[in-house]
């Protein structure tokens, strides 16, 4: 194989050309505050609101509906805590019902999520059910179904998982949550580029801009303005009072360009590395012995939803090590991963495929290729041979 190539894309994608030059008119002439009232602010925040307004019609929601954050772990706890906490200051305030003290969410959420949750309960109160997921990582209606009561105040399913690319109905598992007057949250941030992010019915979705092509240090929390929102970072009232702070001008109109970039060349991409994935996923399991792909299959169903990202391939080798199965690509040239890139300095076994069943000394034999919108055949035919090389010589080490 000639060159390196890169299969960690659900950690950070290439930063487009597009989005730096988008950026660098914020970080050099026009530098000023976008809240100071004089000439050096009116330039960035008019840029900041286009920004706002772009990044709204992608989604489908208002403006209003937009804030800004430092990025997708920002952005699912000001949504999960912001949107909770505001729930309950207004029930107190005698405008609702009685506040509501349940939680819903599942084992297999990014730790961003579950580590929101958890503040709630060990710092608030709150309690929480984990609704437990099929094999291949689907929350069904009828389990969310059942962890719903009336008491329940918000429901937080990711749109598609991050380490094994099962991807959610959201659309009626939200539905399900407004049944109940709960409120309904997802994490998109491995979704976008790959699906639809319109016509989810949430109220509240969350995004990174270094998953779509934006620098490190960007994303959104897109919450409803009609929903109550406690802030987290308390100051000068920016961003409508839900998240205080100078604005990052710059990283702002950078992820605006890349997320329309992503999704208007989105179906074409998601067709064309799904017919790579698709052959990828068929070479490795028919060549190497003991592997076994996790998450969802690809496309199921009369309406041909889909089930798995287009550019994810996750599997266990379990006549190997997924950490030796890694150094080894890295040696042939492939660079790939072992899991969330957010679980720094952790050698536990994923939490995701543990709540799946999967044994834990299988579970760390995990390997995650995801791949970039511009993989071609013969890129994914030869990282195939490498994992198949790879596994070949690693063998007898572990046989």
């Amino acid at each position: 194989m000639t060159g390196r190539l890169y299969l960690d894309t659900a950690a950070a994608a290439p930063v487009r050309r597009e989005a730096l030059e988008a950026a660098w008119p914020y970080l050099a002439g026009a530098f000023g505050n976008p809240s100071s009232h004089h000439e050096f602010g009116r330039g960035p925040a008019e840029a900041l609101a286009d920004a706002r307004a772009r990044v709204a019609k992608v989604l489908g929601m208002r403006a209003t509906d937009i804030t800004f954050t430092s990025g997708g772990t920002e952005a699912d706890n000001l949504a999960i805590i912001g949107m909770v906490l505001g729930a309950q200051t207004q029930a107190r305030t005698g405008t609702a019902e009685p506040p509501r003290r349940h939680i819903v969410t599942s084992p297999i959420e990014h730790e961003a999520v579950l580590a929101s949750v958890e503040f709630l309960t060990r710092v608030h109160g709150f309690t929480v059910t984990e609704v437990a997921p099929t094999s291949d990582g689907t929350v069904t209606e009828e389990a969310l179904a059942a962890a719903v009561r009336p008491d329940t105040v918000l429901v937080s399913l990711g749109y598609a998982n991050n380490e094994i690319g099962t991807v959610a109905d959201i659309p009626t598992l939200a539905g399900i949550a407004h049944e109940a007057g709960a409120l309904f949250h997802t994490d998109a941030v491995q979704a976008a580029g790959w699906l639809p992010l319109t016509g989810l019915g949430v109220d509240a979705l969350s995004l990174a801009g270094h998953k779509v092509g934006a620098p490190k240090g960007i994303g959104v929390a897109a919450i409803r303005a009609r929903v109550p929102v406690e802030p987290l970072i308390h100051g000068g009232g920016q961003e409508s009072g839900r998240r205080s702070g100078t604005e990052n001008v710059a990283l702002a109109f950078a992820f605006a360009t890349a997320l329309e970039l992503a999704e208007a060349e989105r179906h074409g991409a998601a067709d064309r590395v799904r017919a790579v994935r698709d052959e990828f996923i068929a070479t490795v399991l028919s060549a190497v012995p003991g592997a076994f792909l996790t998450g969802a299959a690809g496309t199921a169903g009369l309406d041909g939803r889909t089930t798995r990202t287009p550019n994810h391939a996750s599997f266990c080798f379990s006549n190997t090590s997924g950490e030796a199965v890694l150094l080894e690509l890295e040696r042939l040239g492939v660079t790939a991963s072992s899991g969330s890139a957010c679980a720094v300095g952790s050698d536990e076994p994923s939490h995701v495929l543990t709540a799946l069943g999967i044994a834990a000394e299988v579970a760390q034999t995990s390997v995650r290729f995801t791949f970039p919108s511009s993989i071609t055949l013969e890129q994914g035919r030869a990282a195939a041979q490498a994992v198949i090389s790879a596994a070949e010589s690693l063998a007898s080490s572990f046989a």
